[in-house]
C-alpha cells in the first residue's frame, strides 16, 4: 500500500494536483484514508498506464476515459473467457471434443 505523495515520487513529471484531478475524475480509484488516499498495487498500475496514455502518447483528456473504459471491458472479457475455459476443462473428452468441432 502506497500514499499519494510516495505515488508521485514513483514519476519524474507527475504532480500531486495532477493525480489528485485523475482521482476526481474517477480514473483511478484508491481507498480513502485519514484526508489522503491508500493506494493498492492495481492502483498503481492503473497511474501507470494513465500516465503513459497521457505523457508519452499525448493523448487528450477528453480521450482517457474512453481508453479506460475500453481496457476495463477487455479486462472483465479476459477473466469470463478464463471462467469458461475452467468449465469446459471440467467437462468430459466427449463433450471437449464437440466444443472444439463447434468452434
Amino acid at each position: 500500500m502506497m500514499r499519494i505523495t510516495a505515488v508521485v515520487a514513483l514519476f519524474a513529471d507527475l504532480g500531486q494536483a495532477e493525480l489528485t484531478a485523475w482521482i476526481e475524475r474517477g480514473w483511478v480509484r484508491p481507498a480513502p484514508a485519514d484526508s489522503d488516499w491508500v493506494f493498492q498495487e492495481i492502483d498503481v498500475a492503473r497511474v501507470r498506464l494513465i500516465h503513459d496514455l497521457r505523457h508519452r502518447m499525448a493523448l487528450d483528456e477528453e480521450t482517457i476515459p474512453l481508453v479506460l473504459s475500453l481496457m476495463d471491458q477487455v479486462y472483465e472479457l479476459r477473466g469470463q473467457l478464463r471462467a469458461v475455459l475452467r468449465a469446459v476443462e471440467r467437462q468430459s473428452e466427449d463433450v471437449r471434443r464437440a466444443i472444439l468441432a463447434a468452434l
